[in-house]
């Protein structure tokens, strides 16, 4: 049984750690954050909860060097990285002027609070030597492009797309077609998923989510925006953890799995995916190609603010991201390269803090 080590104990990564705790996969989940006192209580509930060892030690994400010496004590199966810098549900549900432009310009703007501290973790990851996968749940859909661009991406993420599948699932067996679920496949972005959870169809013009059933690709794109709506909110992170949680079993051996997950193998946005031991690798429908699939997700990215990546990560919003946040904080939609992301939070957390 595998021990895993899980970074960041917030909303998302309290109900993983609970999940994990119960996985049959898991021996031992190692629980590192920052606040102690509550760190240790947290992990005697989780070990109460479940099957697996559970223990807290502290760790500063933003340290590389006492992650490095961490992980080389620990030597986990499998890291999970759910820290940020910022709760992304500091903006919606504000009708301050300045969390409405955040919102406006596109949540690329918001890179600051979740592209660091990822990182931080998979430079500490490559440091100590591990050859394990990381999985995760900072804004996959665009950090992982980023850190590709110097070798960091992480192995797959959880959210998003998986969650946008979570949803048609549910859908399906509404309408007793639950027989289809196995052939599903999901194609889509992070700028798709708030639409597909208020049932709300983007704007004319813009992308929405790809639905294929079966290898020959049936388009049931419908499916994204029938169930109904759901509160935008932060219990929402039952989504994610319940849709995460068998890739993170499978990846540890588990039951092998097909879902939808984003940004595997550093790529942008979220693809249909098989997951086992072995690693993650896509599992598109037959009716299109990755060429075009990656067309499709920097297209989509354009709704998140982002209007290109270069080749060394640097991020260039769009016009439209540039004049939401112009009379507020113009400096978050400059050209972003990866090392600059951590000297920009503090513009962000004043700005949030505004909101």
């Amino acid at each position: 049984m595998a021990r895993v080590l899980l970074i960041g104990l917030g909303d998302l990564g309290r109900r993983l750690a609970l999940g994990l705790a119960a996985a049959p996969e898991v021996g031992e989940l190692v629980l590192a954050g920052r606040r102690e006192e509550d760190g240790r209580a947290f992990a005697a509930l989780a070990a109460a909860c479940g099957r697996a060892r559970v223990r807290f030690v502290y760790a500063d994400a933003a340290q590389e060097a006492e992650l490095e010496a961490l992980l080389r004590k620990e030597q986990p199966q499998l890291v999970v990285q759910a820290a940020s810098g910022a709760s992304p549900w500091a903006a919606p549900g504000s009708d301050a002027p300045a969390a409405q432009a955040l919102l406006a310009a596109g949540f690329a703007a918001q890179l600051p609070a979740h592209l660091p501290l990822v990182r931080h973790v998979m430079r500490a990851v490559r440091a100590s030597g591990l050859a394990v996968p990381v999985v995760n749940a900072a804004f996959p859909d665009f950090t992982h492009s980023i850190l590709a661009a110097e070798g960091l991406a992480p192995t797959v993420g959880i959210g998003n797309a998986g969650m946008i599948r979570a949803r048609v699932v549910a859908e399906l067996r509404r309408r007793g077609e639950e027989e289809l679920e196995p052939r599903l496949k999901v194609l889509a972005h992070h700028a798709h998923l708030t639409p597909v959870v208020l049932a709300q169809p983007l704007p004319e013009g813009c992308t929405q989510p790809r639905i294929y059933i079966g290898e020959d690709g049936q388009r049931r794109d419908e499916l994204a925006f029938s169930g109904p709506p759901l509160p935008s909110r932060r219990e929402l992170n039952a989504l994610p953890a319940a849709s995460g949680l068998p890739i993170l079993r499978a990846l540890l051996g588990g039951p092998e799995l097909r879902t939808s997950a984003p940004g595997p193998g550093g790529l942008p946005g979220g693809y249909p995916v098989r997951v086992s031991a072995a690693g993650v690798e896509l599992d598109l429908p037959a009716v299109i190609d990755l060429e075009e699939a990656l067309a499709y997700q920097w297209e989509s990215a354009r709704v998140d603010g982002v209007e290109r990546l270069d080749a060394d990560g640097t991020v260039h919003f769009t016009a439209a991201a540039r004049r939401a946040l112009e009379p507020f904080a113009p400096a978050l939609t400059e050209p972003l390269a990866p090392g600059e992301a951590e000297g920009r939070l503090g513009l962000l957390r004043q700005l949030l803090g505004s909101a």
